[in-house]
């Protein structure tokens, strides 16, 4: 928890930190992601039985709803919410993002996270089931890249931010 508070994580980010650390206590997983409707649990390697792993898993999910607590909240993560100083095309970008992209990479268990605009390029960070996903660079650059270049001119490329290496780290242990 005092990496979280370090952080400026509130209260609900370290409660839902928490819960996924019940997850990973399981034998196999390799990393969580809680959606706002969904939850993507990704096992270590291709030879571990999802048959073996459901029951914990399953079991420590609903443990969880019994008690009552929410899954998420409603707070934004720092670098997500709009900006005053948002100009016209980074409003239009996080608005085509948040209206037609997140809702379909969100249906396949991940996420897309703005994370800036600068000479052209869209910086996002890629989330949930997307980062371990072998057709995420398809995603990226085909899907999103392509609708954002249609409707938006001003964009020339997409690239995905990796978090440093101590953070993905952090996220990733229980």
């Amino acid at each position: 928890m005092a990496a979280a508070a370090r952080r400026g994580w509130g209260a609900a980010a370290v409660a839902a930190g928490l819960r996924r650390r019940q997850l990973f206590r399981i034998e196999g997983v390799k990393s969580v992601f809680f959606g706002p409707d969904f939850i993507t649990v990704t096992k270590e390697n291709e030879e571990l039985d999802w048959n073996l792993l459901k029951p914990d898993i399953y079991a420590t999910i609903m443990d969880f709803f019994a008690s009552g607590l929410p899954l998420v909240t409603e707070e934004t993560p720092s670098g997500e919410a709009g900006s005053e100083e948002d100009d016209e095309v980074v409003a239009m970008i996080k608005e085509l993002l948040d209206t037609r992209i997140r809702p379909t990479v969100q249906e396949d268990g991940g996420d897309v996270i703005y994370k800036g605009f600068e000479d052209g390029i869209v910086q996002l960070k890629l989330q949930g089931s997307c980062t371990s996903c072998p057709s995420s660079i398809i995603t990226l650059k085909n899907g999103i890249q392509n609708m954002l270049q249609f409707y938006i001119p001003e964009v020339e490329g997409v690239e995905q931010v990796m978090d440093d290496e101590s953070d993905e780290k952090e996220a990733n242990s229980p």
